[in-house]
């Protein structure tokens, strides 16, 4: 049985949003030169400064960002260390200069992943009972602890994620929280934290020059209600907190949380270094007490 796909009941007659929202985007050229010099710009570095981190003349460094020189592979690869570019981005820039990828993706579920399976899940098992979860690079849910799905559960039924929210078997957690019909009703500032997620897949599509899914993404959830519009407000009131919490309230119960992110070190492989792991913490005593009590949720 094919479920249904909660982007058809707003890219029908939105067209127009999803082809004018690429104004948002840069131009999307895949030359080394042109990556280069984006990566450059997003680390800060000045043709100079690069040139003396990598132990190389800012006139080739010229050259190569104006298509005169051809780089190495070393070149790029030295390149893309200094200026720390994800493990996938450098592949890209390898194509880019014609060599071939050196990076692979593993499967999280191979048996040569085992040990970091092993540290996840005891990530996951030592939050209890504060909820966390472990997402991908798109923001679709790996996995996540008993408290995560109990409080996922609660706010939504699960027939409604499975039949609203499932697509290609897996739940992305962007819809999940800016969709009308998802958690949006159950965020109380919800406006802030839409915002604040809006800036993050811009961010993300802007960077990820070889994925469309980014984008698809992107273009996307800008069909939603309200999207565009809290993205576009600037929020003076939340500058005033020292962090942002997200506030689930349904049945006259509040949870309110801040999160953290960690991600693996020294990755040598593309799945490692994307995967991050979402913790929530309770931002308030009563969110506390809740949690360790057990009493919300209970149907």
């Amino acid at each position: 049985m094919t479920k249904a796909d909660p982007r058809n009941n707003y890219l029908r007659g939105n067209m127009a949003v999803i082809s004018t929202s690429t104004r948002y985007l840069p131009n999307r050229d895949l030359s080394f030169g042109k990556l280069l010099k984006y990566w450059r710009h997003q680390g800060g570095f000045s043709q100079l400064d690069l040139a003396l981190a990598s132990d190389v003349s800012q006139r080739h460094i010229s050259f190569l960002e104006s298509s005169r020189a051809h780089p190495s592979r070393e070149m790029v690869l030295k390149l893309a260390v200094v200026l720390n570019v994800p493990l996938r981005d450098q592949n890209v820039m390898l194509t880019s200069a014609g060599f071939d990828p050196v990076y692979s993706e593993g499967d999280l579920l191979s048996p040569e992943l085992e040990p970091i399976r092993q540290v996840i899940g005891f990530i996951l098992k030592q939050q209890e009972p504060y909820p966390a979860l472990v997402m991908d690079r798109y923001w679709n849910l790996i996995q996540n602890n008993s408290c995560c799905e109990r409080l996922i559960n609660w706010l939504i039924e699960p027939e409604k994620q499975l039949d609203n929210f499932y697509i290609d078997g897996k739940i992305n957690l962007m819809r999940l929280m800016l969709h009308p019909q998802g958690l949006k009703p159950f965020i109380a500032n919800w406006s802030e934290i839409a915002c604040h997620l809006m800036q993050r897949v811009y961010r993300e599509a802007v960077t990820a020059e070889e994925s469309n899914e980014y984008i698809t993404l992107f273009h996307e959830i800008q069909t939603y209600p309200d999207v565009i519009r809290v993205w576009q407000k600037t929020n003076l009131d939340s500058w005033q907190i020292p962090l942002l919490t997200v506030q689930f309230v349904k049945d006259n119960i509040s949870l309110n949380f801040f999160t953290t992110i960690t991600t693996l070190g020294t990755p040598h492989d593309i799945l490692l270094q994307e995967i991050r792991i979402e913790s929530l913490f309770p931002a308030d005593k009563m969110t506390e007490v809740n949690l360790r009590t057990g009493e919300w949720g209970v149907t």
